[in-house]
């Protein structure tokens, strides 16, 4: 039988960069495929392609043994293609049944919908209630919305783009149980992750794109997690070093801290209260929607607290603005990169001046310096190794996982005594995620005191010093990082307020 899709020598290039430079893959029926590269590798190009977001220069593709050339997405779906993007495109103020009825090019009547989609989704093991307003759903649900509206389609080919970045350990064994089962069924998967243990666990085949090239193929179960992300760099890669520096002395203080849900689908925060050393790392684990992005804000001075203090070096700093903290050393940088830590439409400078401005000192007397605007621009682009045409680049024209690099660079290099960054390596690849979490420990061992909120739960073992999690806005008291086990970790994740509640 011949393969499910065949490229061959498929090339894009853009404004100062080749994205796909004559890369040729294949994907056989019923293949778990992965697609690996180190960000800015070229695999959402190259899947843009298949799914009809973007015309090819040059090469072919087929399907079926058939010819491929989708001028649009719906006609790569009425072929067969089906993906699930990393971002969620779904209406908050509408139900399961009307956001997957908006994907339909001819959605039956709504009754019917519905029972369509219980009937799919108890079949996948991805129960969905049709009726449930979907701001009213947890990420890893949202999710399942975006998987059923492809399986509606009877796909023959489904791309997944990064699924697992905002998933529970529970839920992503949900998932990897629906992939197989599709996998059984005769579909195919293109998957996309920078999660290689899943990759090991999961595909059967994976192709390795490095600077736009297809620098090889292999079998994932017969390599390493770290042999895959060497291929993807092309050079040895480093594990983050941590060093002995806790100092004792509280540089930041939240006692009894409470807001309102800031949105009708956010979370209201409730009696938040922990500090952290100068020096030290403290984790903050939990499920999406759980209140990470309001206590990022409450920390930034973007949400002010309804009830309750925040302290920095002893000085009460609750009243103070955004502008104000990060004059005294208090940084943030929150998750959502494209849109709140950076501007769509305005440049790399642009964006580095909108939160560098009073640590860099990049304007005097009322006017903006933009050669030193340009050249701390510069410095984060090096050091972080963001790749992009350069400092005028617009912040929408980056990779997810170079404006990611970009957005935590240009936080860390304006040298805070506080520092809090939610998800600091959410879409980044593993070589990437190393630097940043080298970065964050470097800060630590300088003094600053860190906290990270994170989803990656991986991550939050390897570089805190105390871990606590946040549950339906509330946290758990902060417990040494060092021996927790995975089930404590999803107790306090599942509420348990105290360390003797996590020991079960």
């Amino acid at each position: 039988m011949s393969a499910l899709l065949e490229l061959t020598g498929l090339t894009k290039a853009y404004p100062g960069v080749v994205a796909n430079d004559d890369v040729s893959m294949t994907i056989q029926h019923g293949e778990v495929h992965a697609l690996l590269g180190e960000n800015g590798a070229g695999k959402s190009t190259l899947v843009k392609m298949i799914y009809g977001l973007v015309k090819p220069d040059a090469g072919t593709m087929r399907l079926l043994g058939e010819g491929f050339t989708p001028a649009e997405p719906r006609a790569a779906r009425a072929a067969g293609v089906a993906m699930v993007f990393q971002h969620f495109s779904l209406f908050e103020a509408l139900d399961v049944a009307e956001n997957i009825a908006l994907g339909m090019e001819n959605p039956p009547k709504m009754r019917d919908l519905a029972a369509r989609i219980r009937e799919v989704s108890q079949a996948y093991g991805l129960p969905l209630d049709p009726s449930r307003l979907v701001g009213d759903l947890s990420a890893g649900e949202r999710q399942r919305v975006e998987i059923i509206r492809c399986l509606l389609q009877n796909p023959k080919l489904l791309i997944m783009d990064e699924p697992t970045s905002v998933l529970t350990p529970q839920e992503v064994a949900i998932l990897f149980k629906t992939l197989e089962k599709l996998r059984s069924e005769g579909t195919s998967i293109l998957y996309i992750s920078h999660k290689l243990e899943e990759i090991r666990r999961l595909c059967d085949a994976a192709t390795i794109l490095r600077l736009g090239k297809n620098v090889g193929t292999c079998n994932p179960r017969e390599e390493t997690a770290r042999a895959m992300a060497e291929m993807m760099v092309g050079e040895v890669l480093h594990v983050p070093e941590r060093k002995p520096h806790a100092t004792a002395e509280v540089a930041l203080e939240l006692r009894g801290l409470s807001l309102a849900a800031p949105s009708a689908f956010g979370t209201a925060l409730k009696d938040v209260t922990f500090s952290v050393e100068k020096g030290e790392v403290l984790g903050i684990g939990g499920v999406a929607g759980n209140g990470q992005d309001e206590l990022t804000g409450a920390l930034s001075g973007e949400l002010p607290a309804q009830a309750g203090q925040i302290f920095f070096e002893g000085h009460d700093i609750g009243p103070l603005g955004p502008n104000a903290r990060r004059a005294l050393g208090v940084l943030a940088a929150p998750e959502e990169r494209l849109g709140h830590a950076a501007a769509p439409d305005m440049s790399l400078t642009e964006n580095a001046v909108l939160t560098g401005t009073v640590r860099k000192g990049l304007s005097r007397k009322g006017f903006l310096n933009w050669r030193a605007a340009k050249d701390f621009t510069n410095e984060v682009i090096t050091r972080f190794d963001v790749r992009t045409p350069g400092a005028h680049t617009a912040a929408r024209a980056l990779s997810g996982g170079n404006l990611q690099k970009f957005v935590i660079g240009r936080e860390i290099m304006q040298d805070p005594a506080a520092l809090v960054v939610n998800q600091p390596t959410w879409g980044v690849d593993a070589s990437a995620a190393a630097a940043i979490r080298q970065a964050l420990l470097d800060l630590a061992a300088n003094g600053a005191a860190i906290i990270v909120i994170s989803q990656d739960l991986d991550e939050l073992m390897e570089i805190s010093d105390r871990f606590a999690a946040l549950n339906a806005g509330r946290l758990t008291a902060p417990v040494p990082a060092a021996g927790l086990t995975v089930d404590q970790i999803g107790l306090m994740m599942g509420g348990a307020h105290d360390l003797e509640a996590a020991h079960g």
